[in-house]
């Protein structure tokens, strides 16, 4: 990459474990919205990179070697030997899918304001970051603050995601920082129930309007 960035996002991938139907295997696949999110830019023609933490673990070099195969540039994806890479598994029973999550204490959650990469930040012409990017951790909602402030002050767009996830943080806590975080987005992406619960309202109409007056 010469430098020059589409998308750089910031946020948590995580490995998926998903119970193969009728058996007691797990078949290993890749989860996190972010992540999602560029490889999608990335296969529609957009330069992009990523700023994460993963440990040095199988499951973060599986990572590293997905990213590399979606042309994603993972240079600032920190491998940190004292934590684990985030996990999830899946299973299938009647009611659908049912999720569990082992990412307390993960690689990405102890992202803090410090590693923000300021130039890669200067060199995108879009910034984008999830409500989950923020709800990990205090210290990783502080470096979503920081990134947001300065892709402003860059001159960069600023895309939010609110992706309301309550295992992750109480809804009060919830609105607030999304809520400050998305005053500053050029480009927001409130699912309906999402933003129901975030904004108190019901009518799509008056949602709408909740967020364009932030």
């Amino acid at each position: 990459m010469d430098g020059k960035i589409d998308l750089l996002a910031i946020g948590e991938a995580m490995a998926e474990l998903n119970r193969r139907p009728g058996s007691d295997s797990f078949a290993l696949g890749f989860g996190g919205d972010t992540s999602n999110a560029l490889a999608a830019a990335a296969r529609s023609g957009a330069r992009c990179a990523y700023v994460s933490a993963v440990g040095a673990d199988t499951f973060g070099r599986a990572l590293k070697d997905l990213w590399s195969r979606e042309g994603i540039d993972h240079a600032d994806v920190r491998v940190d030997p004292a934590r684990p890479t985030g996990v999830y598994f899946v299973d299938h029973g009647p009611d659908g899918h049912e999720f569990s999550y082992l990412r307390a204490g993960s690689a990405a959650s102890a992202l803090g304001p410090g590693d923000l990469p300021m130039a890669r930040v200067k060199a995108a012409k879009a910034v984008h970051l999830s409500g989950i990017s923020q709800a990990i951790s205090a210290s990783a909602a502080d470096l979503g603050f920081a990134a947001i402030d300065a892709a402003k002050a860059a001159g960069a767009l600023v895309s939010y995601d609110p992706n309301l996830r309550l295992k992750l943080w109480p809804l009060a806590r919830a609105r607030a920082i999304i809520h400050e975080a998305m005053r500053s987005a050029d480009v927001a992406l409130p699912g309906l129930d999402d933003a129901r619960a975030l904004a108190g309202l019901e009518d799509p109409d008056a949602i709408a309007d909740f967020y364009l007056r932030l």
